[in-house]
């Protein structure tokens, strides 16, 4: 059989035209100062990504995970790529397992509801977002400039994605116990003063439970926003459909737990 063998090569060792050219402007390019700003930038982004994984305790060894865990929507919708949403999605199953199989083992004599609770009040938005500030994660995050310029790095609802999402990436580099070793990093302790036991919704739901009245229902009443950066609004009402408060957030849940923390302010501004 003749031709050139399985590796593209002609006989006699000489490249094809198609090869060779690629080669020679490949060069060139590493000549020019375009890529060698390149390859400072890769060289400097994969120097803080080592800063970031001593922070966390894990070294990745698909580092491309790490990125997309710090790939906010609005940067990869800029720059066509993909962002951390997935990761997301699977980083707040993850946590809430490693949460909760902590609780399970900490306090035997707690029944479900106590349970519940306590997961509720530790791997809510405001919780974790003060986790991704003690981890230094905004630092590390790849915003665009719009975002960038009102505080995206700050911002509570951000931080507490991208919490999720680097638990999701350590999670599918190295397992549960990797990423669980995380989670107990992130929640300091499992410590929540007697306050911070009860979120916004179960709050709500004791207090109107104590005067007789049924559990609310809550309404999602509108979306806005690209899908980048998705706004919905929630309402909670009585059982007679009275208005105990409405709330925002970029997830269906933390609407409802702003529209239940609004009817807290609300209810004991009546006192």
């Amino acid at each position: 059989m003749t031709g050139r063998p399985p590796g593209g090569i002609a006989p006699g060792g000489i490249l094809p035209v198609y090869f060779t050219s690629h080669a020679r402007l490949a060069r060139s390019e590493m000549d020019g100062p375009a890529y060698r700003q390149r390859k400072l930038n890769m060289e400097e982004k994969s120097m803080n990504y080592r800063l970031l994984e001593r922070t966390i305790g894990h070294t990745f060894s698909d580092p491309g995970l790490l990125d997309l865990a710090m790939t906010h929507p609005s940067y990869a919708l800029q720059h066509k790529c993909q962002d951390n949403q997935r990761l997301e999605f699977l980083g707040d199953a993850v946590l809430e397992v490693c949460v909760s199989r902590v609780l399970y083992r900490d306090y035997p004599k707690l029944r479900e509801g106590q349970l519940t609770r306590k997961r509720a009040a530790l791997v809510c938005e405001a919780n974790l977002a003060r986790a991704a500030k003690r981890l230094g994660l905004g630092s590390f995050l790849k915003l665009d400039r719009g975002e960038e310029v009102v505080g995206g790095r700050d911002n509570p609802s951000i931080l507490a994605d991208t919490m999720e999402a680097v638990i999701a990436a350590v999670y599918l580099d190295a397992g549960l116990e990797k990423a669980a070793a995380l989670v107990d990093l992130a929640m300091d302790g499992y410590k929540t003063d007697e306050q911070g036991d009860r979120d916004a919704k179960s709050a709500l739901q004791e207090y109107l439970q104590a005067r007789g009245e049924v559990t609310p229902t809550y309404e999602i009443i509108a979306e806005e926003g690209p899908p980048h950066a998705r706004q919905f609004t929630a309402r909670v009402l009585r059982a007679d459909g009275t208005e105990l408060g409405r709330g925002r957030g970029a997830r269906k849940q933390r609407a409802e737990e702003a529209a239940a923390r609004m009817a807290m302010e609300r209810l004991n501004g009546e006192k």
